[in-house]
């Protein structure tokens, strides 16, 4: 089993000969920990979990926490989300009895009885006993429009690589001597029931510098793997080369992508056996609906003679597309505070999910008579309306609505007729007297930052409400409203506030707000989150003594730039699967395919800047930094455990306590199973009642 990618064992190779890794900073104690699976790198993280486990669930709110989590993730009365294929509706399924989880499926009757009888396609828990291999289910891909054939992922430990095996629904077992890919970071599309197209590793120089695939395939039925044919070939330092496939009710079309850089791509649609161009901007979006093809812009587009907005969702027939036109109508064209956030499509139907000032509405648009017309679904406001399920085979399709404080609840949506609500997640807990509020901060530079506030009625202006606050701040990733029965259970009912902030390097305000903190501007990010948590101080909803910070990856970076440049602020601090050395993460594992979102450490101009904000290089002596949580998980394939690893030796060599833990299952999340997952929430929520509000325990209702 392939422990690191070739980035990542390129650089243990230099480390075992003894040599400095170029790049890598001058006497840098902690590279070993880099050894994902080293005996003395794991012999430090078995210490270390050892340390914090034995400190943080002994203490009287990790039981109660971890009781009611783990009931919350296992609990039947959870919404079984369907996913449309064919006739059927399928789901995946995990509960105390399915720990791995099993996929399932049942018929549309069964499923809006309200009491479906599922019939059970593939059972992980057994197929990893069976194996002695800690399968993890990684999803799959079936062949339009019969559905029997799949083609299923399964992972080890949660990693992003994965192994594919053909599948048969109707036998509901593996194809014997079907397609089968060993396991790798790729992708698979049908091209037809006999042949494949196949992104993956296929030996040296193969890969590309991120760790994923850099050739797409054609590979046909009963040949081996090393004999397919080369369709497209992309640059060993691009991000990808990958494959995929596009069904609308017209046409069925096998698509390679190529990714240059994480934020540019090309889609090319395989024809006649040949590949054509789809020619639009490197950084637009690509979706189709019966014959039109529609383009998401992200920059000014002249084209046709007229000039697209950024933001704005444009369409046009696609046979007229490819033969060279470009005569373009527009779908959306959103105001200065509204944002496309997602796009998908039914039958007939453009469906467009869009942000208002951060809260959610849903459009359906429909091409007819030479022009688009659209009209909003009923739904409730003040939360996120998300896309569920749809399929280019009806019109019918699935969404959610979910608040703060309002559980998840999804609606079927069909030709006619209002949605109609067909299940809900029951209140996972106690949201009597709590408010929802939105407020704005003033960045540095002057932007408008908001943020919302979810805290008691009756909440006193005195600074002393434990507070949690949450951010991204990247990746064009946008922070909208929902229900977390987690964060709710374990930080909420006991009589904590709870902030997500929305700042630049998100996409809550379309394409602008996130290009905002690129590169030489990623200061503004981290000044949009200190001006929020200045802020709450200022509003005095909290203070430096009852503020904690939270963020996973990006926002792991994010929260470690924070409690680094401004320490006084915070007294907690939870940082997950986190970058936290921006001299080397262009060099573990899919590090590379972030440098359009960073810049290139190894650049010395684009150095200077991240420099400045790199935690690993700005943990100095003689600060007063909060006791920090460090969280990761060994089957972290994507953001490399090392991060996490060198921030707490690091901050420990020079005298800081702080906490740490890594899951050995995960992926680039908390864990496989829900015990883990609960494990991991528990770990995280103990210590913020440690660091925030054991001194106010008394009058803020915390329950034992």
């Amino acid at each position: 089993m392939k422990r690191l990618l070739t980035s990542a064992l390129a650089s243990l190779a230099v480390i075992a000969a003894g040599q400095r890794p170029a790049g890598a900073q001058d006497a840098d104690p902690f590279l070993w920990l880099e050894d994902v699976e080293g005996a003395r790198a794991l012999q430090w993280v078995q210490e270390r979990n050892a340390k914090t486990l034995a400190e943080l669930t002994t203490h009287p709110v990790y039981q109660p926490i971890y009781d009611r989590v783990l009931s919350i993730y296992n609990s039947r009365d959870r919404i079984a989300f369907p996913s449309i294929m064919g006739d059927r509706l399928y789901n995946f399924w995990q509960d105390d009895t399915h720990k791995r989880g099993i996929w399932r499926r049942t018929t549309w009757e069964s499923y809006l009885s309200g009491t479906p009888r599922w019939e059970v396609i593939l059972d992980i828990d057994s197929l990893a006993a069976a194996e002695k291999v800690n399968w993890s289910y990684g999803g799959s891909t079936c062949l339009a429009p019969e559905y029997v054939r799949c083609l299923v992922r399964l992972s080890r430990g949660g990693s992003d690589a994965v192994q594919i095996r053909e599948f048969d629904l109707g036998t509901k077992q593996f194809v014997a001597n079907g397609f089968a890919l060993p396991e790798a970071k790729q992708s698979v599309a049908w091209v037809h029931r006999d042949t494949l197209l196949v992104a993956t590793d296929y030996g040296p120089g193969s890969m590309t510098s991120s760790g994923y695939a850099r050739q797409a395939k054609r590979w046909p039925r009963g040949t081996p793997l090393s004999s397919a044919s080369l369709l497209y070939e992309g640059d060993t330092s691009h991000v990808m080369v990958a494959v995929g496939s596009f069904r609308t009710a017209d046409r069925d079309f096998t698509i390679v992508f190529h990714r240059p850089s994480f934020f540019e791509g090309t889609m090319h649609l395989l024809r006649d056996g040949k590949l054509v161009k789809v020619d639009v901007p490197l950084d637009a979006d690509v979706n189709m609906v019966r014959d039109q093809i529609v383009v998401y812009v992200r920059k000014p587009w002249t084209v046709g003679g007229t000039t697209h907005e950024p933001g704005s969702l444009i369409a046009m027939q696609l046979d007229e597309f490819l033969a060279g036109n470009r005569s373009f109508q527009t779908v959306v064209a959103p105001g200065p505070r509204e944002t496309v956030n997602g796009v998908s499509a039914t039958k007939d139907y453009l469906l467009v999910s869009m942000l208002n000032n951060v809260k959610g509405e849903l459009r359906r648009y429909r091409f007819a008579d030479g022009r688009w017309t659209h009209e909003t679904v009923p739904a409730p406001e003040m939360g996120s309306i998300r896309l569920s399920s749809t399929s280019p085979l009806t019109n019918r399709y699935f969404f959610t609505y979910a608040g703060y404080t309002q559980p998840t609840t999804l609606y079927l949506a069909e030709e006619n007729g209002s949605p109609r609500q067909v299940a809900a997640m029951p209140a996972m807990f106690d949201a009597g007297g709590l408010k929802v509020a939105q407020y704005e901060a003033t960045s540095t530079d002057g932007t408008k930052i908001p943020y919302f506030v979810v805290h008691r009625e009756q909440m006193a202006l005195d600074g002393t409400n434990p507070t949690l606050l949450y951010a991204y701040g990247g990746f064009e990733v946008s922070q909208t409203p929902g229900y977390s029965a987690t964060v709710g259970s374990a930080w909420l009912e006991r009589g904590g506030v709870y902030v997500v902030a929305n700042i630049r390097g998100g996409g809550e305000f379309g394409p602008q707000w996130h290009r905002a903190g690129l590169k030489e501007n990623r200061q503004r990010v981290y000044d949009d989150f200190l001006a929020v948590a200045q802020d709450l101080i200022d509003r005095k909803i909290t203070s430096p003594d009852h503020l904690g910070i939270r963020g996973g990856s990006n926002g792991g970076l994010l929260v470690g730039v924070a409690y680094t440049q401004k320490p006084e602020l915070f007294d907690a601090v939870v940082v997950s699967v986190p970058l936290f050395d921006m001299q080397r993460y262009n060099k573990l594992l899919a590090g590379a395919s972030w440098m359009a979102e960073y810049g290139n450490p190894d650049i010395p101009e684009e150095w200077e800047y991240i420099s400045k904000y790199s935690p690993y290089q700005n943990i100095k002596p003689g600060q007063k930094y909060p006791r920090v949580l460090f969280t990761t998980t060994t089957r972290d394939d994507r953001v490399h455990p090392g991060h996490a690893r060198k921030g707490a030796a690091k901050m420990e060599s020079l005298g800081y306590p702080v906490y740490y833990f890594e899951n050995t299952e995960g992926g680039h999340g908390s864990g496989v199973t829900n015990e883990q997952r609960a494990r991991m929430d528990a770990v995280v929520y103990t210590y913020l009642w440690k660091q925030l509000g054991e001194a106010v325990e008394k009058v803020s209702g915390i329950r034992e």
